[in-house]
């Protein structure tokens, strides 16, 4: 239909994940144990290349056993991305700890490692290196993990990898979500691939990951009764929903490459319109493209992003504009920040002129026509390209 909805990002189901439904229901194990839990794990790890992983609740919960796997504790810092959703910092607040944030840079639109090198340096001398520094990778893309990693290997400092945007995309051939200690994938409901709600921490430190399944399952003792010697957690991934998960990976590099189709359209039929600038790709990485996301130039574009997003809504399309930064958020003002470049706050301007575009593995090419002629009709003062038509 001319006016039907046009989502942001999609469940787009495989319709073969009532398969696995129906195995728990008949074999009766519908709680967070299970078939289908154990072996997707096993999948997920197999398919990354990681040595475990643990089925959880969600994204944010798999980042608190993180935390709490590396010991952090009230007044401790932890590092973390600016540029992301709030669910990448929360649990720092979870576990007592104080959140310092870092810049964006602008070829990844990922942490910054001028940023981060100056915030490591500051806290050496202050004798205060963080716990973790927690990283997002952003709308699919890998941040600069060579050069990030070096700066935390110096300083000796675990990285917690939020990728939960990320599955499926690749950095010099490896899998993001591998890098760090942990990492970190999301199954909402809007993510790559789905299991309604949940999440995944992944790591090669087998004993960890023991601990995680420990403390996620209310740090219950192995006594033939109810024991508890420290503070557990209900984050446990229901066999139900772990079998959703399991037909949905099965069509992973399917939905990446659909992602990718879908941002690759978008480019040809927006690049008649200066001022565009999609987010570029890292050499020698592969980005899931979970979204399809650009800034507007506002020297070559009138139009405010907010206008476009009203236009796009007024036509029934979702839209968003891109994460608005955590140091600039209420809950979070006077929180610590290292920008990009002393007077570059990177973060900022992109939140600023930046837009998310309707990008779900199931967007049909009519749909994606009728977003980009929106797009266009609402871009006021915008110049053609010379010799594109």
């Amino acid at each position: 239909m001319k006016n039907s909805r046009i989502y942001l990002s999609p469940p787009h189901m495989t319709g073969n994940e009532q398969m696995y439904i129906n195995e728990a229901f008949e074999s009766n194990w519908i709680a967070p144990l299970g078939k289908n839990v154990d072996m997707f794990e096993k999948e997920i790890a197999e398919y990354v290349g990681a040595k475990g992983a643990v089925a959880v609740s969600s994204g944010t919960a798999a980042i608190h056993l993180a935390l709490s796997l590396l010991d952090v504790k009230r007044g401790d810092h932890v590092f973390c991305s600016t540029f992301t959703f709030v669910a990448s910092a929360n649990p720092i607040l979870y576990k007592g700890a104080e959140p310092i944030f870092i810049d964006s840079e602008p070829e990844t639109w990922n942490m910054s490692p001028q940023a981060l090198e100056r915030a490591l340096y500051d806290a050496y001398k202050e004798r205060k290196l963080p716990k973790a520094v927690i990283m997002a990778n952003i709308y699919g893309q890998s941040g600069k993990m060579k050069e990030l990693m070096a700066l935390c290997d110096h300083y000796q400092v675990p990285i917690i990898e939020d990728a939960a945007e990320s599955l499926g995309s690749t950095y010099h051939e490896k899998h993001s979500g591998t890098f760090g200690e942990f990492g970190v994938y999301s199954f909402n409901g809007n993510k790559i691939i789905t299991t309604s709600g949940g999440g995944m921490l992944v790591s090669n430190d087998l004993k960890k990951l023991e601990k995680a399944r420990f403390l996620a399952t209310q740090a219950r003792d192995p006594a033939v009764y109810y024991q508890h010697h420290e503070v557990g957690y209900n984050y446990r991934m229901s066999n139900i929903l772990a079998g959703v998960g399991r037909a949905q990976l099965k069509v992973i590099e399917d939905r990446v490459t659909a992602k990718r189709e879908v941002f690759e359209r978008y480019n040809y039929l927006l690049s008649d319109v200066a001022g565009i600038d999609f987010m570029a790709e890292l050499p020698q990485t592969r980005s899931n493209r979970w979204l399809t996301v650009f800034t507007m130039n506002p020297l070559e574009i009138a139009t405010e992003p907010i206008e476009v997003l009203k236009a796009m809504a007024e036509q029934n399309i979702e839209a968003r504009p891109v994460w608005k930064p955590l140091h600039m958020q209420p809950l979070y003002l006077n929180t610590p920040y290292y920008s990009h470049l002393e007077n570059e706050d990177v973060s900022k301007q992109l939140f600023e002129t930046g837009i998310c575009l309707p990008s779900g593995s199931n967007l049909l090419e009519i749909e994606q026509v009728r977003v980009v002629n929106c797009l266009k009709e609402s871009v006021k003062g915008a110049k053609r390209k010379e010799g594109i038509f």
